[in-house]
């Protein structure tokens, strides 16, 4: 007899522990091995190597204090950020909801009532009143998860708490990367203010001369005409820049979660300390460590594992009642000797028709392949954010050393067409000229900067820089 208790507590023991969830394989990655290669791209080869963003925490590649001390601000006060966070601890109380199912609930349960029984209905023919007190603490229609449906869900809720936390981790990545594009592109807008206004202090010189020319009659009222241009098109752009760079100063605002201090803003881009530089490593299968490739392959995980749950809904559930207490027809003789009670019973429920089981654990497998190609989805997206980010690597150096030449060629002809018309041998068309080519160009060349180390930005977070 003992024997066969045994072997029917080891067969409960082992149904217990079985699941229905199809067996996860990692899909490969739907995109190259090695990252793109061309005139557009540097040698990704050489040696000695920088650090790969992946092991790089933000503290050690944002080398400036001032936007280290801007971005540990934003990581306590954003909103977004503090939601993230909220739906990891969300999607973490949901899971242990799921895992409690697998042990039985126990309740103290106690009643009470009183009953008047007509004559016509008692067995004795007379009325009565009848009373019954009882108290228990039982166990009330616990299902035994034999084929693991609540396993299954359970394995479900943890897989998307992982994706939580995965989404937290990338949130925190695109937080830490938005503060550092903000806080440049508005040291690159002041810079380009205070371009704007030592334009305008240059034009400014340049009409009064010209002016004092006028009056005595050695230059003419279309050369004071240009000069008045200069002087105004430098106004423009001080309103331009002085305008986006209140903006800029409003989104960082925005980010951080708070008014950032004036002290911790950026005077110009050429005072900002660059990033460290990164390697993109050696094979793309870096990016499968990215927290929102993760995500999605936790998602898949979840999706596959409900397949497992709806399979077992196909097949029996069995739930068992137990309960031991007391009971009694006084109240006063509830905890009197031979007044306990106990009582057991078990339920199967075999499905026989129910079309939508089959149509559940359909859609199910459905979800699994729109997982899957999702998760393949943000691989390949992925890959391309990296390659663009590498393309621009690979050629900004070499914009930004065709710029700086022309902005010193084009200084070079302002001086020579000045010095030409200051001397007569040309009209002051030629001076206009240089001077609106000269200002455009070193726009520009301030664009050029602030692309190479905003991109130095981008190739980090999209490599999955670290966030702590």
């Amino acid at each position: 007899m003992k024997q066969k208790l045994f072997l029917l507590a080891g067969c409960f023991a082992f149904l217990a522990g079985c699941t229905l969830i199809p067996k996860y394989t990692k899909p490969e990655a739907p995109v190259p091995a090695s990252w793109p290669s061309g005139p557009a791209y540097k040698e990704t080869q050489a040696a000695p190597r920088p650090p790969l963003a992946a092991g790089l925490k933000w503290r050690e590649f944002f080398r400036d204090e001032q936007l280290q001390k801007i971005i540990e601000t934003a990581l306590n006060n954003n909103r977004d950020l503090r939601l993230a966070s909220l739906n990891v601890e969300r999607a973490r109380a949901l899971y242990r909801i799921r895992r409690a199912e697998l042990l039985p609930t126990v309740n103290a349960v106690g009643s009470g009532g009183k009953e008047r029984v007509p004559a016509d209905l008692s067995s004795t023919g007379k009325s009565y009143t009848a009373e019954q007190y009882s108290v228990n603490l039982g166990i009330y229609s616990w299902e035994i998860d034999f084929f693991g449906r609540i396993r299954s869900l359970k394995e479900r809720a943890l897989e998307e708490y992982f994706a939580t936390e995965e989404a937290r981790r990338s949130a925190r990545i695109l937080l830490v990367s938005e503060v550092a594009s903000a806080y440049l592109t508005l040291a690159a807008d002041r810079e380009a203010l205070q371009l704007a206004r030592s334009t305008l202090e240059t034009q400014q010189a340049a009409y009064d001369l010209i002016r004092k020319r006028y009056e005595k009659g050695i230059a003419t009222a279309l050369d004071l005409s240009q000069a008045q241009t200069q002087v105004d098109a430098a106004r423009v752009d001080i309103a331009r820049y002085t305008n986006r760079a209140a903006q800029d100063e409003n989104a960082l605002n925005l980010l951080v979660g708070s008014p950032v201090q004036s002290a911790l803003l950026p005077e110009a881009l050429s005072n900002v300390i660059p990033p460290k530089e990164i390697s993109p490593g050696i094979s793309s299968e870096v990016l499968l460590d990215r927290p929102d490739i993760l995500y999605a392959e936790h998602l898949l995980k979840a999706s596959n594992a409900n397949i497992g749950a709806a399979r077992a809904a196909l097949f029996p559930r069995i739930s068992l009642t137990t309960a031991i207490g007391t009971a009694s027809d006084e109240l006063s003789g509830l905890f009197k000797a031979g007044s306990d009670t106990w009582n057991f019973s078990g339920q199967i429920v075999l499905p026989i028709f129910d079309a939508r089981t089959w149509s559940a654990l359909r859609v199910t497998k459905v979800d699994r392949e729109i997982a899957l190609a999702q998760y393949e989805k943000a691989i390949q997206a992925a890959f391309r954010e990296v390659a663009d980010a590498l393309a621009v690597e690979g050629t900004v150096e070499d914009q930004l050393a065709a710029q700086q030449s022309l902005v010193n060629a084009f200084a070079e002809t302002y001086r020579l067409s000045n010095l030409r018309y200051i001397k007569g041998v040309d009209s002051y068309l030629g001076v206009l000229d240089a001077q609106r080519s000269l200002r455009v160009a070193e726009q520009v060349l301030i664009a050029f900067r602030l692309a190479r180390i905003a991109n130095q930005v981008r190739l980090y977070a999209v490599l999955g820089g670290g966030t702590y």
